[in-house]
């Protein structure tokens, strides 16, 4: 497990694959052999950064650009069965105490943001589509424009993901990174191959500068899923399990 922030406000992370543990520590009830494997190692996690399982709240992750303001009463979804996760939705957020805000990846890019000023914390599943789509950017405009958190008061955690030397992608990718304006920078192009390398995780990073976060506060775990032993990826296994990117507000 990398920890990324712990102290008397809040605790956040992600989970890393442990072949010593049911199902390699994989934490996502969607692709898993063994759903009571899953839900033991979710249990494992909760006893070790202080909750229960029932204060997890998941998300039906897919690929949109879509968030959701968590509440008490949504304590417990997606916790032991995906039946009544958050449908349809890649952003959590809440200014609640006592809820642990999950994103699951193999690959994709999940961020975790704190505001120090106004305690709201989010956890975002932003894979390369989520990324174009500008689902980060879009729960920031909701966080900073409508609900008046200052820019400058949020932390940023970019967990592990995908690097930018396994993120390999054919033109039509490329050209979608190339439309958002600002992801020159981190596109590379192999005339050998013929194929582009992006990397996903910079061009969040920059997503979020450009929402007025400073940069000196955006942390960034270079973890490769692909390359790293205890990382999950689907580009090297279609069945692989997940990492779980976390933050509760204690």
């Amino acid at each position: 497990m990398n920890i990324y922030m712990n102290n008397e406000n809040v605790i956040a992370g992600t989970t890393m694959k442990n072949r010593e543990v049911p199902e390699q520590n994989n934490m996502a009830l969607h692709i898993c052999e063994n759903t009571a494997a899953v839900i033991h190692n979710r249990e494992q996690l909760a006893k070790a950064i202080g909750c229960e399982v029932q204060d997890f709240v998941c998300a039906e992750q897919t690929h949109s650009k879509n968030f959701y303001k968590v509440t008490s009463n949504d304590r417990g979804k997606g916790a032991f069965t995906m039946d009544n996760a958050i449908a349809n939705t890649d952003a959590l957020y809440t200014y609640e105490s006592g809820i642990l805000l999950t994103s699951f990846s193999a690959d994709c890019v999940p961020v975790l943001l704190y505001n120090e000023k106004s305690g709201v914390i989010a956890a975002i599943h932003s894979g390369w589509q989520g990324t174009v789509k500008e689902v980060t950017p879009q729960l920031l405009y909701q966080l900073i424009d409508i609900e008046q958190n200052s820019a400058e008061g949020f932390q940023v955690y970019i967990g592990t993901a995908l690097s930018q030397q396994k993120f390999e992608v054919d033109r039509d990718v490329y050209e979608k990174f190339k439309a958002l304006g600002y992801a020159d920078e981190f596109i590379s192009y192999h005339a050998k191959t013929n194929k582009y390398h992006i990397d996903n995780q910079q061009t969040v990073k920059k997503q979020c500068e450009l929402a007025g976060i400073p940069a000196n506060q955006i942390a960034i775990d270079d973890t490769c899923t692909f390359l790293h032993e205890n990382g999950f990826s689907y580009r090297q296994d279609k069945k692989s399990g997940r990492h779980m990117s976390f933050i509760m507000k204690k």
